[in-house]
């Protein structure tokens, strides 16, 4: 029992780092036999992905009924402003580091294959928004269309909230008390999620490095380098300069946020982080509000990691193929990348989804995915935490409080 309530009581931030380590090292010394825990993982992932999709859809609904049309409005378009701003200046470090460094100009492709995917048209993105059914967007996962049904009855509930008529605005209360208790439901169920994530983190990082090889990373080191640098310079330039434009303490809110962002490195998802994002935000002192309506939004929309990790991919890819391509040509294939990539779960490999279907867009190899799918655990830890440190940032940005609130 006093096991148990020391584990319980030490910081999560220590817990997930240990775990994390300890991975690595039965990985160093079991190898491809780690795969035998791997189920452990993909418990975790599972959890907190099952968690994930009520958790968006409240939140949302909760922070939509509680806004006026036009401040809806008017934080959407300034969360469109940070989103575009910040996605191009990272798709312009990703790609101009790998130009540089030139990652992979003395790799070779492996002897394996990846299938050709499906590449979807714009109408189809946008009957992906709009359901059919409204039970089928739940039980398919469909994240782009429970956000906008989350909207639509967010914004339905405000307008009974704010009626002049005395029984709908009963009604909107009522409804609004429902709302709030089936979160709070969900809340407590995560408590229990979290509990059990570091054995959960443990085993992904085990399996995962066991099964690869050392001399895979050995060989991809550049690779990898090169991302990582482009994510210092993403976090030291690009997001502290934001902070302090926008008159927020840049060390205050790092160390608020750093279970989101330490909990985004460890499972590689940002949808599934989101419950802990929202903690976070919080405890910088971003109000409920801002917090609820744009980090479920970013999470789905925002990607800055992904764009960095694309614009380093395409380098990589075209230097082994031995193709001369410019910068413009990259970007182009960078932007039709990020477009794809729009409404895609935050979740593990999602990013070799979408770089191989750029790949196959442009006619480029598809076993390249095969061989960066060897460093994908590094690159998606850092691409995924970037992600969710992003979107804190723009609603720190974007947010009416003050910076003297800033919890310690």
């Amino acid at each position: 029992m006093k096991i148990w309530k020391k584990y319980r009581d030490t910081p999560f931030v220590l817990k997930m780092s240990v775990a994390f380590i300890l991975g690595l090292l039965v990985a160093f010394i079991f190898r491809e036999h780690t795969e035998i825990i791997s189920p452990l993982g993909t418990l975790l992932i599972r959890l907190l992905s099952l968690i994930a999709i009520p958790v968006i859809f409240l939140t949302v609904v909760l922070a939509v009924n509680k806004m006026n049309l036009a401040e809806l409005g008017k934080m959407g378009g300034k969360l469109f402003a940070y989103y575009t701003i910040t996605t191009a200046l990272a798709v312009l470090i990703g790609v101009t580091l790998a130009l540089f460094f030139n990652p992979g100009k003395n790799l070779t492709l492996p002897n394996t294959s990846v299938d050709k995917p499906e590449i979807p048209h714009a109408s189809d993105i946008l009957f992906r928004i709009v359901p059919e059914n409204l039970f089928a967007a739940f039980s398919e996962g469909e994240l782009m269309a429970i956000l906008f049904l989350a909207i639509i009855i967010g914004m339905a509930m405000s307008t009974m909230i704010f009626s002049k008529d005395e029984k709908t605005r009963a009604y909107g209360e009522v409804l609004n008390h429902f709302f709030e208790a089936l979160n709070k439901l969900f809340y407590k169920i995560l408590e229990g999620i979290l509990l059990y994530a570091p054995v959960g983190v443990f085993a992904i990082s085990a399996s995962t490095f066991g099964a690869q090889g050392w001399m895979t990373l050995k060989s991809l080191l550049l690779f990898t380098a090169v991302f990582y640098l482009g994510l210092f310079i993403l976090w030291g330039l690009v997001y502290t300069s934001f902070l302090s434009l926008s008159g927020n303490s840049v060390i205050s809110f790092f160390k608020n946020t750093r279970a989101a962002y330490t909990t985004a490195f460890f499972t590689s998802s940002s949808i599934a982080t989101l419950p802990v994002s929202l903690e976070s935000a919080k405890k910088a002192g971003i109000s409920d509000n801002t917090a609820n309506f744009s980090l479920p939004l970013g999470a789905i929309f925002n990607s800055d990691g992904g764009a960095l990790r694309m614009g380093v991919s395409l380098v990589f890819a075209a230097n082994i193929s031995g193709l001369s391509l410019g910068f413009t040509d990259f970007l182009v294939i960078v932007i039709i990348g990020t477009l794809l990539s729009v409404g895609t779960a935050g979740v593990p490999a999602a990013g070799l989804v979408t770089l191989a279907a750029v790949l196959s867009l442009f006619g480029l190899p598809l076993e390249i995915v095969a061989l960066i799918a060897g460093v994908d655990a590094l690159i998606g830890m850092g691409g995924t935490a970037s992600n969710v440190i992003g979107d804190i940032v723009g609603a720190a940005v974007i947010d009416k409080k003050k910076p003297a609130e800033n919890l310690t």
